[in-house]
């Protein structure tokens, strides 16, 4: 069985910091969201104070390729949502190596970036300044996903079979933690890096299951290829729910420039609530970013993904973005049993809760003023 040797290091050791979900990037490089004109987010911004300083640039580094996660995003930019919430010009970009987001957020290359409740505690712990300020995905996205034809419906159905996973130290993590749960150990599996190709290698054979999948994007793809699959998702097996995705600034970026934060997750929030109303508009935004993307897994994933943003019907009811103390503590408690982050980290130092709900506006002041004055339980398979 292959392990990363990372795994009994030092939790503030450089091997400990790699990302939750990283991918090689083969689209283009650089996405503008334009926004010239005055034109606002349909429906929702309209007669609302802008919040923004204005003028000054911002870029958001996403996570990944342009895909079904980002819809709320390219559907604000395409209606003029950060511009009516004040922002200058807002460019969306896809790194060329999306595991330096948070290096890049954290000096400032870039205002904002897209990141995993993980990751910002893996780097924190590293003394890397970067704070969740909202989320995006409010649960875990990852699972062990298989074929069907391997009928496994457990994790204790992994025993004695090979395990590909991209060679993250906390996805390991994540196995063991499921297979504890159904009384095995990580030893009763081979694990195998297979790197980020985890679907030719469950198509190929070489792996009888993969970690690292989401029940969003490669279970849609696989069954569009002809692949009936299953997924055991992490948070059903042991794993404390977690925020998949979320937004994230450096602490100077939050000390300089707080208002142009506000006005983004609010344009951000706004953006993914007009996704919800109507996804395809929000697919349209995406396709004109990202013309490579293929429109029906996207459709089908951002179908799923509206149900952990507080689409009808989901089990989120609460405004989107929201974080909470208790969800942040006890998945950090987790990560720190596992080994994963010192028991000693400022957990409450790693996110903020103060753009979500939205603050309420600060009334100008006047010359006569005073000072003082739920998601289904498995999701849809083949």
């Amino acid at each position: 069985m292959s392990q990363s040797s990372a795994m009994g290091s030092s939790p503030l050791g450089p091997s400990r910091f790699v990302p939750a979900r990283g991918r090689r990037i083969s689209h283009r490089a650089r996405v503008l969201a334009p926004l010239a004109g005055a034109a606002l987010l349909a429906g929702i911004t309209a007669g609302r104070p802008a919040r923004g300083q204005g003028g000054e640039a911002i870029s958001v580094a996403l996570d990944w390729y342009p895909n079904a996660n980002h819809a709320g995003l390219f559907l604000a930019a395409a209606r003029g949502g950060f511009a009516a919430e004040g922002l200058g010009e807002v460019t969306l970009t896809t790194p060329a190596d999306p595991t330096t987001v948070l290096q890049t957020v954290a000096a400032g290359r870039d205002t904002l970036g897209i990141s995993y409740q993980t990751d910002v505690l893996l780097a924190r712990a590293q003394g890397v300044p970067v704070v969740s300020v909202a989320t995006i995905a409010d649960r875990p996205l990852l699972g062990v996903m298989s074929l069907a034809e391997t009928a496994i419906g457990r994790p204790a159905d992994l025993a004695g079979r090979t395990v590909g996973y991209p060679g993250i130290p906390s996805q390991e993590a994540f196995l063991a933690t499921m297979l504890e749960a159904d009384g095995r150990v990580l030893a009763d599996i081979e694990l195998v890096n297979v790197g980020f190709d985890l679907l030719p290698a469950l198509f190929s054979g070489r792996a009888e299951a993969v970690m690292g999948a989401y029940w969003t994007h490669e279970t849609v793809l696989a069954d569009r290829q002809g692949y009936p699959n299953t997924i055991l998702r992490v948070e059903e097996w042991g794993v404390p729910p977690y925020y998949e995705l979320v937004l994230v600034a450096g602490e100077e970026t939050l000390a300089d420039r707080e208002a142009d934060v506000a006005a983004f997750v609010a344009a951000m929030g706004d953006g993914y609530r007009a996704a919800i109303a109507e996804p395809a508009a929000a697919l349209d935004a995406l396709a004109a970013a990202s013309p490579e993307l293929d429109r029906a897994v996207e459709e089908e994933g951002l179908r799923l993904l509206a149900l952990v943003w507080g689409a009808p019907g989901g089990i989120i009811d609460a405004p989107f973005g929201t974080q909470e103390a208790s969800r942040w503590d006890a998945y950090a408690g987790w990560m720190v049993e596992r080994g994963l982050i010192p028991a000693d980290l400022d957990i409450d130092a790693a996110w903020t809760g103060r753009f979500v709900p939205r603050p309420a506006a600060t009334p100008a002041a006047s010359p006569a003023s005073s000072p003082a004055a739920e998601v289904p339980a498995t999701p849809p398979t083949s």
